[in-house]
């Protein structure tokens, strides 16, 4: 594969048209914003979290907030069994209301082996699920989707549907292999084993409600002082049946994979009843500051309760991270929970600057907020 920024000219032009592009969308989001969805209230909400990083000892620390309980990290009936943690997330959300629960699974970690191995420590009925949810289009959040799919797909609602960001979610992405211009690949949702598998498609670009109970954000405006940290490179189009059908950011590539600036990654929310939003960003790419901000905007809630998930923080210098806290900071929440790629220098930042806010978490942790 050539080199697809043969020089700074060509990095400036590239990355400009995604800034470009992220920017209309941006747009888009603060006009669907002007008129606030009607985000549903739910009385008490579980997040299970299925498949992270690690495995911590049963140390799940406490909150007034929050009732936070700790699996052990192997199988009640058979020892040989233990939990498995990789690169990537998956948690399960159970959310209780009058109208009933409702059940769902946001993204699914790198591997179907460690998804349904935990799934199958942790107890996890899969036959609850109602609706599934991708924050975006990285390996490391659908990898072990279609293999979960396979083994389940007879279990779940006929109409199952899996709720997407919008198109740049079945992109292909691409990492840099070492040597200048040499690249690999590293993956891409193919939107036809879906198909053959019975799976709806729902496109979230604007605010969307879920199962009654759960809405997700839309774009995510770039309003802060955030930027996409350093990632995956991006090929916009489609070869051989796999990709994405984008034409102005492929205009603007050129054919050549340029900067990834998540332009569909969207965050999955809810309002929970007499404390405020709880959302949930699986990766952050777009700013965990711009992913809360976009769910009050959308929702017409401005009291923040928790903010859950990854932050993609970890690339993040010293300086960057203050500037996060202190932002999250002024939003006030009662909960921060980082998860996955928020980085150990965000979690000491925290703990330094609003440790009476901060819980942590590791694979087999259930966090259990309101009633």
């Amino acid at each position: 594969m050539s080199n697809p920024i043969a020089s700074g000219r060509r990095r400036f032009v590239l990355t400009g048209g995604a800034v470009a592009a992220q920017a209309a969308l941006g747009r888009a989001a603060r006009a669907a914003g002007a008129a606030p969805l009607a985000a549903p209230t739910v009385d008490a909400l579980r997040i299970k979290i299925l498949t992270d990083s690690s495995y911590d000892t049963p140390r799940p620390g406490s909150s007034p907030w929050v009732k936070v309980t700790r699996s052990p990290f192997y199988s009640g009936a058979d020892y040989r069994k233990a939990l498995h943690n990789e690169w990537g997330l998956s948690l399960a959300i159970e959310s209780l209301a009058a109208s009933g629960n409702r059940t769902f699974l946001l993204d699914y970690g790198y591997t179907a082996q460690a998804l349904l191995n935990n799934i199958d420590v942790l107890g996890f009925d899969a036959s609850k699920v109602q609706a599934l949810i991708l924050s975006h289009g990285h390996f490391d959040h659908f990898g072990g989707l279609v293999g979960f799919l396979r083994q389940n797909r007879a279990r779940l609602p006929a109409d199952v549907a899996l709720y997407v960001g919008g198109e740049d979610n079945f992109c292909n992405r691409v990492t840099r292999a070492g040597a200048p211009g040499h690249f690999s690949d590293w993956g891409v949702l193919d939107r036809r084993e879906l198909a053959a598998l019975n799976v709806r498609i729902v496109s979230c670009e604007q605010p969307t409600v879920i199962e009654g109970q759960a809405f997700t954000t839309g774009v995510i405006a770039r309003r802060s002082f955030e930027h996409v940290l350093p990632n995956t490179l991006v090929e916009y189009g489609m070869k051989d049946g796999l990709g994405c059908n984008m034409p102005a950011p492929a205009q603007r590539a050129q054919g050549q994979p340029v900067p990834d600036e998540h332009l569909n990654e969207h965050a999955t929310c809810f309002h929970l009843k007499d404390r405020g939003l709880v959302v949930i960003s699986s990766c952050g790419h777009s700013g965990i500051v711009n992913t809360v901000l976009q769910a009050q905007e959308v929702s017409g809630v401005r009291k923040l309760h928790a903010v859950v998930g990854g932050f993609h923080l970890f690339p993040a210098d010293e300086e960057y991270l203050r500037r996060t806290v202190s932002e999250l900071k002024a939003l006030d929440p009662d909960v921060v929970i980082p998860l996955h790629c928020s980085g150990p220098g965000f979690v000491a930042a925290m703990r330094d600057m609003l440790g009476d806010r901060l819980l942590t978490s590791t694979t087999g942790t259930e966090f259990a907020f309101g009633a």
